[in-house]
């Protein structure tokens, strides 16, 4: 029998990479994750004229190398892993720095390897064109990446995302799984894993 397919989002879907915590010791600063609502949170808080020796600064280090992972990512997708063939498909290039793309790809691949270890690295789908990408399902935290003809699509919820009508998701076809990042988990496993 041939199991569907799951396209998996990974930033802010599966972590908080280190980029909130870059802000915070670059500004000097306390954000909190849900102090945002802006998708590209270094365009709201960090300051134009500095924004060139802000990404030196990213580029410097390891976002991956401690990640807030979200509650439940990866029991759950542990759990969904053995209903589905899982393909993480996420984006590596940074719109602000596209030079540096290269080594946050390979970065974001040993977090994979590092915290997804069951899933096959040939599942691993690295592109900022989610729409040409095939599969039964996709979850991820961003609209565009859902305009899609794929049949399942589920918006998880972030602090970019909170404010999107439900009469638009409608229009889309696209399930919202919560309101709350914190147990965004907890919704996938209700709409994806029949009791």
């Amino acid at each position: 029998m041939n199991r569907k397919k799951i396209l998996l989002d990974v930033d802010e879907v599966i972590c908080f990479s280190g980029f909130l915590e870059a802000v915070n010791e670059f500004l000097d600063t306390n954000y909190t994750i849900d102090d945002f609502t802006d998708y590209y949170i270094d365009e709201v808080a960090i300051p134009k004229e500095r924004l060139d020796e802000f990404n030196q600064l990213v580029a410097s280090r390891n976002a991956y190398k401690n990640p807030i992972m979200l509650p439940d990512a990866i029991k759950t997708i542990e759990r969904l892993n053995s209903y589905y063939d899982i393909f993480i498909c996420t984006s590596c290039v940074n719109p602000f720095d596209p030079l540096e793309s290269g080594e946050t790809m390979k970065k974001k691949f040993l977090f994979l390897m590092e915290y997804l270890p069951f899933i096959n690295p040939n599942n691993y789908i690295f592109t900022s064109s989610k729409g040409l990408i095939k599969g039964d399902i996709i979850i991820d935290d961003r609209l565009p990446n859902l305009d899609t003809d794929i049949e399942t699509k589920i918006l998880f919820p972030s602090y970019h995302n909170k404010d999107i009508s439900e009469i638009e998701l409608e229009e889309k076809g696209i399930i919202r799984a919560g309101y709350n990042w914190r147990t965004g988990w907890k919704e996938v496993e209700k709409i994806l894993i029949k009791k």
